[in-house]
């Protein structure tokens, strides 16, 4: 009988993972920094552990929103007090903090629950191509690539 395989947390191995966002879709970027984050790259990923590994977004000011989004999309935010709805359409948002556009769009693209606040404190945005974690000597990650389809046979 065949059994599913299940990552314990002491056998997980985290990397450090750099994606440059010039020139990209928001939507792009996201996903890709969400599915590192969750760790579903990796052919031991558990659904219900954090097995992720970390990222880094460069370059965030000059992610791209297609279409019109800059003038018809809205950031909202609520202080919990009646009438205490504010909203920013992206267009402000992009010049004022492009690092918080990053953030939300893949803090909506991780689990709701702890887990995902698990995994998003691995997770760091920068607004141009300057990062402070050279200690960790983070690898760049190319679009598409896989660590289940490296190294592997076949096709």
């Amino acid at each position: 009988m065949r059994t599913t395989y299940m990552a314990k947390p002491d056998q997980i191995k985290r990397s450090w993972f750099i994606i440059d966002a010039a020139g990209r879709p928001l939507g792009r970027v996201a996903t890709e920094a969400a599915r590192l984050l969750r760790g579903k790259h990796k052919p031991e990923f558990t659904p219900h552990l954090d097995c992720g590994d970390h990222v880094i977004v460069l370059n965030a000011g000059k992610v791209v929103l297609s279409g019109r989004k800059l003038e018809q999309k809205y950031y909202y935010r609520h202080s919990g007090f009646p009438g205490g709805l504010k909203k920013m359409d992206y267009a402000t948002l992009m010049d004022r903090k492009p690092e918080k556009a990053v953030y939300m769009a893949i803090r909506g693209m991780l689990p709701h629950n702890r887990l995902g606040r698990a995994m998003l404190k691995k997770l760091r945005v920068f607004r141009d191509d300057q990062h402070s974690q050279q200690a960790q000597q983070p690898q760049a990650w190319k679009e598409g690539q896989d660590e289940r389809t490296e190294g592997g046979t076949g096709s």
